[in-house]
């Protein structure tokens, strides 16, 4: 169960980050608060999953979810580059997050 948590909190990072974009310098009211309700369920997320995950292996996992998803919702989103390279460092992340998942 704290992997399923922690994966889901990586993915709540990436909600927060992209709602702190939208907020524009917290003078929207919607994404403010959705950047605060995504940010306080994240870390209560990676909180619980601390319980059960080793902090580095658990910190590493979800920043790299919230790191690789919030570059893809750039991508996909926003029209940020989506070079060769940009996507083999993204696979990078990826592979690393996914070794210290089974690596464990």
């Amino acid at each position: 169960m704290a992997w399923i948590v922690l994966v889901i909190s990586g993915f709540l990072e990436t909600a927060w980050a992209a709602a702190l974009a939208s907020s524009n310098g917290f003078t929207r009211p919607r994404p403010t608060v959705l950047f605060a309700v995504a940010l306080a369920l994240s870390m209560a997320g990676l909180a619980y999953a601390l319980r059960a995950i080793p902090v580095g292996t658990g910190y590493a996992v979800w920043v790299g979810i919230g790191a690789a998803g919030t570059a893809v919702y750039g991508m996909a989103v926003l029209n940020e580059p989506a070079t060769t390279a940009r996507l083999l460092c993204l696979a990078l992340i990826v592979g690393g997050v996914a070794g210290l998942k089974f690596l464990h």
